[in-house]
């Protein structure tokens, strides 16, 4: 799901990863909503409310919604010097930026409950959430060949309406490809959902901790591979045994 590359990658990757990491980015960005009332998965917002700060006079502001810009980019700029590596260790790419965006996850969770609502410590818990993001939505572009995107919907939703109109109105086009495209579309809108609706009612319920929960989830991300390749390996063993 993660390690497999260009060619060796197909649909069924780009699917999985699309369910395990669309619902991660969707937890995380209603729990950082829930705790510190920012928006940590996309920077459009922020790009407007930049400038509504800067039109408004109000500096200290703008700097801090400025530096949450700075963040998310310089998340995507880390996380793409691991995974756009080619060679014998290209694959393993992904280890690095999913280890840093578990470890950050799990600070924000134990560390959360000192959170008073100062600006300071707004701009440093969501900062983190926004670098995590971006390392994320960077990681997980360059290993599906641009096709998922996991931490914001208005591209997905755009695409899914071009390609929505090619299968309903241009039938010489209703190929295999199309309904493919649609289907993953759809997977990415609705796990990203189901992440938000799952990281709101569990922080309604667990507070900081649900932070822990996403963490959890790329743990799951991170050894799938291994876990798939062992337990098939294990079955092949015992099938042999039985014969």
């Amino acid at each position: 799901m993660l390690r497999h590359l260009g060619r060796k990658r197909n649909y069924k990757h780009n699917l999985r990863l699309a369910v395990l990491l669309c619902f991660t980015a969707g937890m995380v960005n209603a729990a950082g909503l829930f705790a510190f009332t920012v928006l940590t998965t996309n920077v459009t917002g922020h790009a407007a409310l930049l400038a509504h700060k800067l039109a408004t006079g109000d500096f200290r502001a703008a700097r801090m919604v400025g530096l949450w810009l700075l963040l998310f980019l310089a998340g995507a700029f880390f996380s793409s010097i691991f995974s756009g590596r080619t060679g014998r260790f290209g694959r393993w790419g992904y280890v690095v930026p999913i280890f840093c965006e578990m470890v950050i996850l799990l600070l924000v969770g134990f560390f959360g409950p000192t959170y008073d609502q100062s600006i300071l410590k707004t701009e440093y818990f969501a900062g983190s959430l926004l670098f995590a993001m971006g390392m994320q939505n960077a990681l997980v572009s360059t290993i599906s060949g641009y096709v998922v995107r996991t931490t914001h919907l208005t591209g997905m939703f755009t695409d899914l309406g071009i390609d929505l109109h090619t299968w309903l109105f241009t039938p010489d086009h209703r190929t295999t490809d199309i309904r493919k495209k649609i289907i993953l579309r759809l997977v990415i809108i609705v796990f990203f959902l189901a992440g938000g609706i799952a990281g709101g009612y569990a922080f309604l319920k667990l507070s900081y901790a649900t932070f822990y929960l996403p963490a959890a989830v790329l743990v799951i991300a991170l050894f799938y591979d291994l876990f798939r390749i062992r337990l098939r390996k294990m079955v092949h063993r015992i099938s042999i045994t039985q014969v």
